[in-house]
């Protein structure tokens, strides 16, 4: 017998139907002997529509408290449509808010983390023989304010379940059937993956793989969760999440590319090259509460310096603006910027045990005649800045550079 925790997102509890079939899914496994946990989302759609109501009303900037109270009742329409689908099916089940499991966080609304999960209503439940339904993406702080973990909070709600109960694994269940070494429709020949590292899936979910949310693995690789990326409605192994980062003689260099369309470039030029530029440059942006993702700075020719970084598409135009203020305040030549811009990127943890990746990745993209503005490495992966248009050239490139097309089908 094992104790699993499922999780639903909103596309697999869209429907009445799609419940249903939810509802079936968890009595095979129940009738199997398994304890289970099922996290669910709001209904595809409803949060959205949730959130429309609270910005009509309060003229686009809806209180965060408030509107944390507003869109948790999402999830609990949820749970207790799923509940009353188990218990008619005649699998004892209870459905719990985050509160009532006492999903303990911090006071920051839209976007809490949890600090700490009561697992004695849930434990004792199991022993029970139930099945329990618990509402993703919520919980409770100090004060006994509702919150809300942010957008795709139900898969952290998951994982901290399981990491609270000590799972066997944590499924999350989705509209894909696993982890892809990139986006299936960009590279058609792309191949689902058996096994990721935490290490490998958290680098895939912050460059652009949108399967998971970074919290979500991130807490998983701490607690050591295993986690498995599964279909909703097609029967198949998934793919595993897992710490174990086996030593084989044919462990891929790569595991897999991503790409992230959401990027623009900005950079300022004839800078003064003194001590505590960058602080200057980059001090105003971070006050804004504008992320900086990569930066260059080139070499200083007649004491100044050209520098560049990337920020999130949103953030394009506070941040241009921000950079020619701060253009004319430390005497800088000219500010400017580039939306027309995507990042691709090769991650894999056999980079670690393999020279040479980041030359063989270069010489492929040379090849197609596409252009490299930045580059930004790390352990595990390597990534580059070029112009959007070539994205899905590159991408496609370096899947068949480092051998990660599926084999053709017989008779193409």
């Amino acid at each position: 017998m094992a104790l699993i925790v499922q999780k639903f997102g909103g596309t697999s509890v869209g429907t009445i139907e799609r419940i249903e079939m939810v509802a079936e899914k968890v009595k095979k496994f129940r009738e199997n002997g398994d304890d289970i946990v099922v996290v669910v989302s709001a209904m595809s759609g409803e949060t959205n529509r949730l959130i429309d109501l609270a910005k009509q009303i309060s003229d686009g900037n809806p209180v965060p408290r408030e509107l944390d109270v507003m869109v948790s009742t999402g999830e609990q329409v949820t749970i207790a449509l799923l509940a009353m689908a188990l218990i008619k099916r005649g699998v004892p089940a209870v459905s719990y808010t985050g509160n009532q499991v006492r999903i303990l966080t911090d006071s920051a609304f839209t976007k809490a983390r949890i600090l700490q999960i009561d697992d004695h209503k849930l434990r004792a439940d199991l022993k029970a023989g139930r099945v329990v339904v618990v509402a993703g993406f919520q919980g409770v702080d100090e004060h006994g304010n509702i919150t809300t973990l942010g957008r795709g909070g139900s898969d952290t709600t998951g994982v901290a379940l399981a990491a609270a109960l000590k799972a066997d694994e944590c499924q999350i269940y989705t509209d894909v059937d696993g982890v892809y070494t990139t986006d299936p429709r960009v590279v058609p020949r792309a191949r689902r993956l058996e096994k990721i590292t935490f290490e490998e899936m958290l680098e895939m979910a912050s460059l652009g793989s949108k399967v998971l949310q970074i919290r979500s693995v991130e807490f998983a690789g701490k607690y050591n969760v295993p986690l498995r990326v599964l279909h909703s409605f097609q029967e198949g192994p998934g793919t595993l999440i897992t710490i174990d980062e086996e030593e084989s003689m044919e462990q891929p260099i790569i595991s897999g590319i991503a790409f992230n369309r959401d990027e623009a470039k900005l950079t300022i030029r004839g800078v003064p090259d003194t001590p505590g530029v960058a602080f200057k440059i980059l001090g105003p942006i971070s006050a804004a509460n504008i992320e900086v993702d990569m930066i260059v700075q080139n070499v200083s020719h007649d004491n100044t310096t050209d520098f560049t970084f990337t920020v999130h598409r949103n953030d394009y135009q506070n941040a241009l603006r921000i950079l020619e203020q701060t253009a004319r305040d430390i005497g800088a030549r000219e500010a400017g910027g580039d939306v027309d811009i995507a990042k691709v990127s090769i991650v894999g943890v056999g980079m670690r045990s393999h020279a040479g990746v980041a030359s063989r990745m270069f010489e492929a993209l040379a090849k197609e005649g596409i252009n490299i503005q930045m580059i930004s490495t790390s352990e595990i992966k390597v990534s580059v800045v070029i112009e959007e248009k070539y994205l899905e050239l590159a991408v496609r490139a370096l899947h068949t550079a480092f051998e990660l097309d599926a084999p053709a089908p017989q008779g193409e």
